[in-house]
């Protein structure tokens, strides 16, 4: 039997002593977590090990002895590490040892008890394995979720494996507490032998941000309850709250600030970076917006966008005139219904009047309204384009108005001439069993649905053409409206701390590891150096991406032709979870 035994690289120089580690049976590998050096006593080491795994809940124990040979003899060191497996027995015992000048090692593995097959020999093969035990103990491991099945077998088993490495290196962190430089009985050798890593800024911050924490998550609870009394849920602020981005995007953001000042204590490494994307998605999105607010008030620029957007405006419903009086005549030489047009033009053209009169009488407040706006910046480039997104749905509010009429023109032009076609079949729609049935009509009734089936389809090309222009100017403004959203949700749920981690620090992610050989010969075991591969880019962005509040669309894109033939409104400001009609 193989047995693989993974060393760590920073034990390499270590002095001679035992192996303190992991053994998992399953996977018949040794996983070894530190070098435990002379002198020392066996009860106070059976105490230490015993302390780690009540902490750990790892099932830490002496695997065996690892013998460095410098300038001590090694058959008297041999002897003596010999002696050491009847204080702390185990199965299989190692004996690593590493021969002066440290380019051969020799590695072997025995069992006391007798081999269960005749003839079978008394030890194992041995394949030594190095790793990285800062990194492996920093990293998250991310193992892939669909296997080949040609290669399920193998891959399960090397998956168990490097699962097991990376959690008994992961929960073992208790053990890397002590250092060289401790008086304690004992001394151990592994990655932190030189000291523990620490920061005072680090230490300073972490105990200043529990009060900190506490303060403001006590201000968030406050804000909180007041956003949610009963004077905000009476229909016309709940109606608001709930169409307007700019609600939704401050709902949003609450959530975040409330995850982030927190003060219970994450549980698992995701939570953590969870907690880590968010903060720096917050960071980044407040200082995008006091980017904006420097820039727009900066050199008089609102007093330009206002002085600008009026006259835009009143472009826009000039052109709006044109258009209605271009459909008011022959548009492209089509034929249409003059009275139904004169109708339908002068009602659109009414509501366009009332819609300069609108702006004109609100132009003074223009530039008051965009300082305000500005200054919404600083709580973020998110709740500014939240903000944009609704004076772009107030300013072309008359748009709006105008596809919903001819929409609903539309729709009932089409569901009359569908059930009119069905009386001519002899057909009715049942309204109980939501189905076609058969149906018997007299010839009064054939007679009247012959008029209004004429009247209707000789009506409908200058329905349709209404709703068609008014219909792609709605469509524009909803494009212009879903990019703004896209960006805000880009913002908000971009994992730019997994993004930095994958870029500075790319073994923090592992996809996976890979072996590279080190030595390979005849009568030698075979080493390996484990090192991670690191997780891809699209694999990080869609494994830590962050939830977002944004408009996601709920039908296909042949639901929505089928909706824009049949004339039913479209709302993309519908969010997540909402009902549809």
């Amino acid at each position: 039997m193989v047995l693989k035994a993974f060393f760590p690289t920073c034990c390499v120089s270590a002095d001679s002593g035992l192996l303190v580690g992991r053994w998992v049976p399953e996977q018949s590998s040794a996983v070894v977590l530190a070098v435990l050096h002379f002198p020392f006593i066996p009860i106070q080491v059976k105490q230490l090990l015993a302390q780690v795994r009540q902490a750990s809940q790892v099932g830490v124990a002496v695997l065996g002895t690892w013998c460095h040979c410098r300038q001590e003899p090694e058959e008297s060191l041999g002897r003596f590490l010999e002696s050491l497996g009847a204080v702390f027995p185990h199965e299989p015992w190692l004996r690593l040892c590493r021969e002066r000048g440290g380019t051969f090692w020799s590695c072997e593995a025995t069992r006391r008890q007798a081999p269960t097959a005749p003839g079978a020999p008394g030890e194992d093969q041995v394949m030594l394995i190095f790793y990285d035990q800062r990194q492996v103990l920093l990293s998250q491991l991310h193992l892939p979720t669909v296997l080949p099945d040609r290669q399920a077998g193998a891959t399960t088993a090397s998956t168990g494996v490097l699962a097991a490495v990376f959690d008994t290196v992961a929960r073992s962190e208790v053990l890397f507490r002590s250092d060289r430089f401790d008086e304690g009985p004992v001394r151990l050798s592994h990655w932190q032998s030189e000291g523990v890593e620490a920061s005072i800024l680090a230490e300073l911050a972490r105990r200043a941000s529990g009060p900190i924490c506490l303060l403001l998550a006590s201000l968030l609870s406050l804000v909180s309850a007041v956003s949610a009394c009963r004077v905000f849920k009476l229909w016309p602020l709940s109606f608001l709250g709930s169409k307007l981005s700019t609600c939704e995007q401050l709902r949003h953001r609450l959530e975040h600030l409330t995850l982030i000042f927190s003060t219970r204590k994450a549980e698992n490494p995701a939570q953590l970076t969870r907690k880590a994307n968010t903060v720096a998605s917050v960071l980044l999105d407040v200082a995008l917006g006091l980017m904006l607010l420097s820039w727009l008030h900066g050199r008089s620029r609102i007093g330009h966008l206002a002085d600008a957007l009026v006259p835009v405006a009143d472009h826009v419903a000039e052109e709006l005139q044109h258009l209605l009086q271009w459909l008011m005549g022959a548009p492209a030489g089509l034929k249409m219904n003059r009275a139904l047009d004169q109708v339908l033009g002068r009602f659109f053209l009414y509501h366009i009047h009332l819609w300069i009169s609108y702006i004109h009488l609100m132009s003074p407040f223009v530039e008051h309204i965009l300082w305000h706006v500005g200054l919404s910046a600083c709580l973020g480039l998110t709740v500014a384009l939240s903000l944009l997104s609704d004076i772009i749905a107030l300013l072309t509010f008359h748009i709006y108005c105008f596809y919903v009429y001819g929409a609903r023109l539309y729709c009932l032009k089409i569901h009359g001439l569908s059930s009119l076609w069905r009386l001519f079949r002899g057909k009715k729609w049942n309204v109980l069993r939501q189905r076609v049935d058969s149906c018997s009509y007299d010839l009064d009734q054939l007679f009247i649905g012959t008029l209004l089936f004429t009247i209707l389809l000789f009506l409908l090309p200058t329905t349709a053409l209404y709703y068609l222009v008014f219909t792609l100017l709605r469509l524009l403004v909803v494009a212009v409206q879903g990019l703004i959203h896209l960006l805000v949700d880009l913002i908000n749920s971009l994992p730019l701390y997994s993004l930095g981690l994958r870029l500075c620090r790319p073994y923090r992610l592992a996809a996976g590891v890979k072996f590279r050989v080190l030595q390979h010969k005849a009568g030698r075991p075979l080493r390996l150096l484990m090192q991670i591969n690191p997780l891809p880019y699209s694999r990080v962005v869609h494994t830590y991406r962050l939830p977002s509040c944004g408009c996601h669309p709920k039908h296909s894109w042949g639901a929505l032709c089928r909706k824009l033939f049949l004339g039913e409104l479209i709302y993309p400001w519908r969010q997540r979870g909402d009902k549809q009609d």
